[in-house]
């Protein structure tokens, strides 16, 4: 019995050693100093750790989050660790598209110039469908149109501050999307297909949105690429509420996966190195370029999702044209 016991153990340790180290990390040592930086979602997990490197580097940091007072903890532990007193905490739910319009208004009202913008913000699955106050299903609404409604609005500050870049963080979960209506994503004429479908429906949108707005922003100055952070051990699986599976994950990544640090350094890698300055439109893993699955190399189905997001947020002139002189 206990030979089994040590065996388990030492295949868990030997498992997680080898994940770790050939795992990417982001190479580069670029400075920051006089960029501006907003990442969402980023008071804890790697959005705080992307935002820690950032400031690290220079950088004047937005902690775009939903919780303002975590995330003026999240804040005072950067400014101390970094000696960066340019860290500052923003109110951003990107389930909510009032709060969304509402933040993206006054980064355009305060803010001269973006260099980088992280959708890192998200949430796993309900196992039952749920909606938002906008109508739109909750996972769908928190993983990707939230931001692609923020980054629509943020898009001519952006293009004013080039080069500048838009990292969105998806997953390999992704892949695992083998049926994707796209005329219906909030499930109203498909049964709620339940929580793993759901993160990955919302993932392959990420995925499916970078692909469309780096040919969007092609020849502007503005590059975007997406990610799969890899195995890492967050509070993700538990926002929800402890449930079974998501305790079973949970409690695996944290025995074998990465740690926050080292799960951020993709995001990194495609906010600040050198080697990816005109790579845009790409999926990265352990900071090199990727496979995707079918679905997400889909240029039509890209196309669709952008122009379904457009009318499923009520994307209008006005969002487009706010601060406009």
């Amino acid at each position: 019995m206990w030979l089994w016991i040590v065996g388990i153990i030492s295949l868990i340790v030997a498992v997680r050693v080898i994940y770790q180290r050939r795992s990417g990390v982001c190479p580069s040592k670029r400075l920051l100093y006089g960029k501006t930086a907003i990442v969402t979602g980023s008071s804890a997990g790697i959005g705080k750790e992307t935002a820690k490197d950032l400031a690290r580097r220079g950088a004047r940091v937005i902690l775009a989050c939903r919780n303002v007072a975590k995330a003026k903890r999240v804040a005072d532990d950067i400014i101390g660790t970094t000696g960066n007193g340019q860290v500052y905490v923003k109110q951003l739910d990107t389930s909510d598209l009032n709060s969304v319009r509402r933040f993206a208004k006054d980064i355009i009202d305060n803010e001269k110039q973006l260099h980088i913008l992280v959708n890192n913000a998200g949430m796993a699955a309900p196992n039952q469908k749920q909606l938002t106050s906008d109508g739109l299903e909750l996972t769908m609404a928190t993983n990707h149109f939230g931001h692609f409604l923020l980054t629509n609005m943020l898009l001519d500050l952006l293009k004013k501050s080039a080069p500048s870049r838009v990292v969105n963080v998806s997953s390999i979960a992704h892949s695992f999307s083998k049926n994707f209506v796209v005329d219906d994503l909030n499930y109203e004429k498909t049964p709620y297909p339940g929580s793993s479908a759901s993160y990955g429906h919302s993932k392959l949108a990420n995925v499916l949105f970078t692909v469309e707005l780096a040919e969007r922003m092609k020849d502007t100055g503005v590059t975007t690429n997406c990610l799969h952070p890899g195995f890492v051990n967050t509070e993700i699986f538990y926002k929800q509420g402890v449930k079974i599976i998501s305790f079973l994950v949970g409690f695996l990544f944290v025995l074998m996966g990465k740690d926050e640090a080292l799960g951020a350094q993709t995001s990194i890698h495609l906010a600040v190195s050198e080697e990816v300055e005109k790579i845009s439109g790409e999926y990265f893993a352990d900071c090199k370029i990727s496979p995707r699955s079918d679905l997400a190399k889909d240029r039509g189905l890209a196309k669709k999702l952008w122009e379904v997001s457009e009318t499923l947020v009520n994307l209008s002139q006005e969002d487009l044209n706010y601060g406009r002189k």
